[in-house]
């Protein structure tokens, strides 16, 4: 191992010892304090969730000064608006890191494990974020997220993305658009080399420094057809949403190649 990816090495290791401790600090003392001192859920949640957008912000901004990583994220200011439904591609762990980091006052659908995991499940429950245990319990709660204004993230692959395969989607960010007559708003991140993707511990260090790139796309409206069930209507936009992803990451992957230092 050269000295640029040992370098490399010692600074991921150092952002994700600061990404535990801060999960711990924010389980075992601002969970508790928020709790005691603020008597009201949505001012809680509130309070919670703009702290855990501050440390991200710093935790990706450590890992850029670090040397770990350098990001872009094209189109921003889409991302400021109240209420959205943000659908994204998942390469990465850290993926929903960067989406919160620059939303203001998002809720995000994670997975129930999560919930129960010693670092995260403090920031988790104190910010009110949606655990997928139960998918009518999702639905509900996703429709009174929305509702209130909260902009939801929501990664509809399940899982991490496979490296090299297309995308495929599950239903639930479909059902939840349809259901709720919200537009979605597409996020396409990319990050090359791949990293801490399915599988692939904190500590296999890439040959070269990660590139994070997300790109906001433009608004997809939402169509509901009362002439046929909602089921069908969820597996024809599932469809459509994954054939608009791969083919606009196609676009994204070809752009980049032409322009290498972008």
């Amino acid at each position: 191992m050269n000295i640029h990816r040992w370098y490399r090495g010692l600074g991921t290791a150092l952002s994700f010892t600061a990404f535990g401790i801060g999960g711990l600090f924010i389980g075992l003392f601002i969970a508790p304090l928020l709790s005691l001192c603020v008597h009201n859920p949505e001012r809680r949640h509130y309070l919670a969730r703009r702290l855990i957008q501050r440390c991200f912000l710093a935790f990706i901004n450590m890992m850029n000064g670090l040397g770990v990583l350098d990001y872009r994220l094209e189109n921003q200011e889409r991302l400021m608006r109240p209420g959205l439904l943000v659908i994204a591609n998942h390469p990465s762990l850290i993926d929903v890191v960067f989406l919160l980091a620059h939303m203001p006052h998002a809720n995000c659908i994670v997975k129930g494990r999560l919930a129960h995991n010693l670092f995260t499940r403090g920031p988790i429950r104190a910010a009110g974020y949606i655990t997928n245990d139960e998918p009518e319990a999702v639905l509900e709660a996703a429709r009174e997220s929305l509702r209130k204004g909260d902009s939801l993230i929501l990664f509809p692959e399940g899982t991490r993305t496979s490296p090299k395969r297309p995308i495929k989607f599950r239903r639930g960010g479909a059902n939840i658009a349809l259901r709720t007559g919200t537009a979605i708003t597409p996020v396409l991140i990319r990050c090359t080399p791949t990293t801490l993707t399915k599988g692939e511990p904190w500590y296999h260090i890439p040959a070269s420094k990660v590139r994070m790139e997300l790109r906001v796309l433009d608004d997809l409206p939402v169509k509901s057809d009362s002439q046929q069930p909602t089921g069908q209507l969820a597996r024809q936009l599932t469809q459509r949403l994954s054939e608009h992803f791969n083919r606009e990451l196609d676009h994204f992957h070809h752009e980049r190649k032409l322009q290498p230092d972008a």
